[in-house]
């Protein structure tokens, strides 16, 4: 049973698709001049304020990731070292675990619920390309990391990935569809392994 429940899960959507961005030609920007401005910014806030600080300074940097915008229940750990792209996009749920030098590269909404662990150098991905597009315009879908799951050291996870409660992704998978709840999965891509036993 979940100690905490995040309210903005209640709307989240269970059918993805992927969002193309409009592009006029290959290598424009789908973003405005604005929000383009906001991504700096970002840029320099979490180095000068959040990347050098003690492992046990998570208050201040979960303080720091609110004030950008990241919605945040309870205490989640964010580790100094982990990289968070377009933290407005983000979601924490309480005791969610972020590992040092995970990547998440929130173009979509990236959501990491209660207890969930991101482990060590773990790349959330939000982002692809339309191949099929002789423009490749920018085509993003969210991220769902259920309660309780652990994502294993060095895994891929791609757009549109809903991972189950409890779900177990072994280290350097590819996880390219999503993930029941209670499984073991691994590989390149990531496979069924077999059921979670309880004991």
């Amino acid at each position: 049973m979940l100690l905490c429940t995040c309210s903005f899960l209640l709307n989240y959507p269970r059918s993805l698709t992927l969002y193309t961005y409009p592009q006029s030609h290959r290598g424009s920007t789908p973003w405005s001049l604005k929000y383009r401005f906001k991504m700096l910014l970002w840029e320099y806030v979490w180095p000068l304020l959040c990347r050098w600080t003690p492992k046990p300074f998570n208050r201040w940097r979960l303080f720091i990731l609110r004030l950008n915008g990241c919605k945040i229940t309870g205490t989640p750990f964010v580790h100094q070292r982990a990289r968070i792209d377009h933290p407005w996009n983000l979601s924490l749920c309480h005791l969610a675990s972020i590992g040092e030098r995970a990547h998440l590269y929130c173009l979509a909404e990236v959501i990491v619920e209660y207890g969930a662990i991101v482990a060590q150098e773990v790349y959330l991905c939000t982002g692809t390309h339309d191949f099929n597009n002789p423009v490749r315009p920018l085509q993003t879908a969210p991220i769902r990391i259920g309660s309780d799951s652990f994502i294993g050291a060095r895994s891929f996870v791609l757009p549109g990935i809903t991972i189950g409660e409890g779900a177990v992704i072994g280290a350097c998978s590819v996880v390219t569809r999503s993930v029941d709840s209670s499984m073991y999965v691994a590989g390149n891509p990531a496979k069924i392994l077999r059921p979670k036993k309880f004991t």
